[in-house]
């Protein structure tokens, strides 16, 4: 059974933009006919591949075709610019969707981009998700990449050791004498008001496991913000976890302390990405490794 090019570029679309009516306007056709090609691309295939809520998302079909939609454009692309055919209103520029924490991304991630993201011809779509959760995008096929804390490598992708991004679990002077003036214990740290970024961010409670079952959940404050975070707990609002990269300058000055020296939090992280040739993965790769060099601590030997 052959594909057809033109019910693929739809369906890729409204999983993009999340409608028939935004991929209608990014194709420069009608919602009709974007609807047209994506009920004979279902009735080829026999299935239902489209789920119609707000957001439109893909079935459990749709998601194996998703990611199918994704390499052929990204070939189609690079062929095209290879013969010099790209970059025209019709075609647009190749589009790199990447799935990176908020962490990495607030610290070495970018400087990998700059290589590759030097004209227009390259565009990134960057989604931002925990790195305990990002690689759950490569299966469904909505991203080509990704950095990820899972070691396991996903069907159709390559995996690859970055390195280790150690957390610190800090707070201000202030905090600490009035939470933990005896220390930190699994009993302080029931009490003692703690910050996570969002609910998928499961730091806070790995660093609580480290002190036991007595440890429970303490009351909780959610900042979904790198800068917001920072800001709270020098605000004195919570504890929580950061990276040590982040809190050089309130460490060295006595703005923020690490509560319990000797237990760091090390995240290894891996670079998922589609196994299939293509160039500018390949240089997107090489980018994100020398960066990860720079950035974060060194892979951990295997045992």
């Amino acid at each position: 059974m052959k594909t057809d090019n033109a019910q693929l570029a739809a369906f890729a679309a409204v999983l993009r933009s999340g409608s028939f009516e935004a991929a209608a306007q990014a194709l420069h056709v009608t919602p009709s006919a974007v609807s047209q090609r994506i009920r004979l691309l279902e009735e080829r295939m026999g299935q239902v591949l489209l789920q119609r809520s707000t957001p439109c998302r893909p079935t459990p079909a749709g998601k194996a075709l998703a990611r199918f939609a994704e390499q052929v454009s990204l070939l189609e692309a690079e062929m095209l610019g290879e013969i010099g055919a790209g970059g025209g209103p019709d075609i647009g520029p190749l589009r790199l969707p990447l799935a990176v924490n908020a962490d990495s991304l607030d610290s070495w991630f970018m400087s990998a981009c700059q290589e590759v993201l030097t004209d227009a011809a390259v565009v990134v779509d960057l989604r931002v998700e925990d790195q305990d959760h990002s690689a759950a995008l490569l299966r469904e096929g909505s991203v080509m990449a990704a950095v990820s804390a899972s070691p396991q490598a996903i069907q159709g992708c390559s995996v690859a050791p970055l390195g280790v991004m150690r957390y610190l679990a800090m707070a201000t002077p202030a905090f600490v004498g009035r939470y933990f003036p005896a220390g930190v214990t699994a009993a302080s740290l029931s009490r003692a008001p703690m910050l996570t970024f969002n609910r998928k961010d499961e730091l806070q409670a790995r660093f609580l496991a480290d002190f036991g079952e007595l440890a429970t959940m303490p009351p909780t404050h959610f900042i979904p913000s790198t800068l917001g975070f920072l800001e709270a707990l020098k605000s004195g609002l919570g504890w929580g976890m950061v990276p040590e990269g982040f809190v050089g300058v309130q460490v060295a000055v006595g703005e923020l302390v690490d509560i319990a020296p000797g237990y760091p939090l090390d995240v290894a992280l891996f670079w998922h990405r589609w196994r299939f040739a293509s160039p500018v993965l390949d240089r997107l790769t090489q980018a994100v490794r020398a960066a990860a060099a720079r950035g974060l601590r060194p892979p951990a030997s295997p045992a």
